[in-house]
């Protein structure tokens, strides 16, 4: 067996959790960092979006307007606008502030499993359920064009540093890359056995890496077009992974429960590390690669100092060969995408199970914000109950525990089948315990005003048509005023153009008159028979 990190073993360039963040009610699906390292973003299968003040003892924002799982979420590259995609079919551009406003893109056609922002901000690109990739104009806030070659669901797509390219990857167990000038796919990576299902870029733009449900993960270089390295360091579908801004690491969350730290220059897992109960679904470096997040079906999200990259990277590689021997570096076998040696995991590899969970806050006061906050919240019909009514209805009308039907949804958004429950009996009951500390936490804060079990029907029907109405109107109001603000652009435009002309029509007209009364005063004048006379 491994050995868990030990304390006298622990060195300065270890990595360390640093917070942990509990505010949302389901499973943490994606997590982003602001620019300025100042905020952590998070979507969750709750349907919410969480705005984390990283300041000690700073409120949480949470957002309200998606109507189903939010599947992903990115700050823009200048911090002032957070997009999100959902399984409701829609992406949002919202602007994280007090008022809770946010611009809905609609369409795709299924639920959209990921967006991104182009690096300049100028645009978006989101993978869906429909087959499609399409990319979007933010400053325009329309839809542009769409890529369709995948033959089964887009689970992800990026764009490249410059902007060039394109990479996505789907169920059709392909990786794509496309060309943004000419719209068409200029390369297909089809070496995976199951459903790839995440994709990204290095900081440079000369590799691509990507990742499957078989668990592997592999990172192409551009220049080349041939697979470079290939790991298979975890033991269940890779959900997510992030390169270090260094191109020297890479962080990878899987179902496994573990997120694991890859040295890419070495080639080799140099860090296993335990905090989640459950499925790790997302993991984030920030833009300084000082601080990476992790999020998972445990509701929450795990802030992590990184530490590693503070030191010249041969003096850890060194710090790394004195405590543990390293796999071998790798060689050709390693590199071909059907050699027998893969880089499997070594009994020495370092793995962390932190014993702190917060070194510096309480869980932060969360904010309710969105269209949620004056009316009574309807998600689709469905009713919520209160902590207390929780404990007292914990076996619904189907017979299933409530921990189940969560864990259940969880198991759908990773892709995990039925058979990859066995053993876990144990770890229900830690989320049941687990379940009932957040109830008892969530006591003590502020949420929007819930539908209870116990309304009838005809009730719950009648609010949520209101609610509906209510988001048609705003939706009408914010078109209307978009209408109303070109109206007065193009007034102000031709008002500015109307007073050019009356400037240029007066100025003409002045130097007529003084063309005329130069040409009057300078005509010379002839005398015959004593009287004077112009000159005719």
């Amino acid at each position: 067996m491994w050995g868990f990190l030990t304390v006298s073993s622990v060195l300065q360039e270890d990595p360390t959790l640093e917070r942990h963040f509990k505010g949302h009610k389901d499973a943490v699906t994606c997590a982003d960092f602001s620019p300025n390292r100042k905020q952590l973003a998070s979507g969750s299968v709750d349907k919410s979006l969480m705005i984390w003040n990283l300041a000690p003892k700073a409120r949480a924002f949470r957002f309200i307007g998606h109507q189903d799982v939010i599947t992903g979420v990115q700050f823009s590259p200048f911090g002032k606008l957070v997009a999100t995609s959902s399984k409701d079919r829609t992406v949002r551009l919202w602007t994280p502030s007090m008022k809770g406003e946010s611009t809905v893109f609609k369409a795709h056609t299924a639920a959209v499993r990921s967006v991104a922002f182009s690096h300049d901000g100028q645009r978006l690109v989101t993978a869906s359920d429909d087959k499609s990739v399409k990319v979007w104009s933010v400053h325009r806030q329309c839809f542009v064009y769409s890529l369709s070659q995948h033959t089964n669901w887009v689970r992800c797509a990026r764009f490249s540093p410059d902007g060039r390219l394109i990479a996505s990857c789907g169920d059709d167990r392909s990786v794509r890359l496309w060309d943004t000038s000419t719209k068409h796919c200029i390369n297909c990576f089809t070496d995976y056995g199951e459903s790839a299902t995440f994709v990204d870029f290095n900081s440079s733009g000369t590799c691509i890496a990507s990742s499957g449900a078989d668990s592997t993960l592999k990172i192409w270089d551009l220049r080349t077009n041939k697979l470079i390295q290939h790991y298979q360091v975890h033991s269940a579908r890779i959900n997510s992974f992030s390169f270090h801004p260094s191109n020297n690491y890479l962080i990878s969350g899987s179902s496994d429960s573990t997120v694991k730290i890859l040295d890419l220059l070495e080639g080799r897992l140099i860090y296993t590390l335990h905090g989640h109960k459950g499925a790790v679904i997302t993991v984030a470096f920030s833009r300084g690669g000082d601080l990476f997040a992790s999020g998972g079906a445990d509701s929450q999200v795990l802030m992590w100092r990184t530490n590693f990259d503070t030191k010249p990277y041969q003096d850890v590689l060194q710090q790394h060969s004195r405590r543990a021997t390293p796999d071998p570096p790798p060689h050709l076998a390693d590199i071909h995408p059907r050699g027998p040696h893969l880089h499997h995991s070594q009994p020495t590899t370092v793995q962390i199970s932190p014993s702190v969970a917060d070194t510096q806050s309480s869980d932060p006061r969360v904010i309710e914000l969105g269209q949620a906050v004056h009316s009574t919240m309807l998600l689709k019909g469905q009713t919520r109950s209160t902590p207390t009514q929780a404990a007292a209805n914990s076996h619904l009308s189907n017979g299933l525990p409530a921990c189940q039907i969560a864990s259940s949804r969880v198991e759908e958004w990773t892709g995990v089948d039925s058979a990859g429950r066995t053993g876990s009996t144990a770890e229900a009951g830690g989320g049941r315990r687990g379940r009932r500390e957040d109830e008892e936490e969530e006591r003590g804060q502020t949420h929007p005003l819930e539908v209870l079990s116990g309304h009838p029907s005809s009730v719950d029907s009648i609010l949520r048509h209101i609610v509906q109405q209510l988001d048609i109107l705003t939706q009408t109001v914010s078109v209307l005023e978009e209408r109303l603000t070109l109206t007065e652009d193009k007034l102000k435009e031709c008002l500015v153009h109307q007073s050019q002309i009356l400037k240029d029509v007066r100025s003409s007209g002045e130097r007529r008159r003084r063309t005329d009364s130069d040409e009057a005063d300078g005509s010379p004048v002839h005398f015959t028979g004593g009287q004077p006379h112009p000159q005719l």
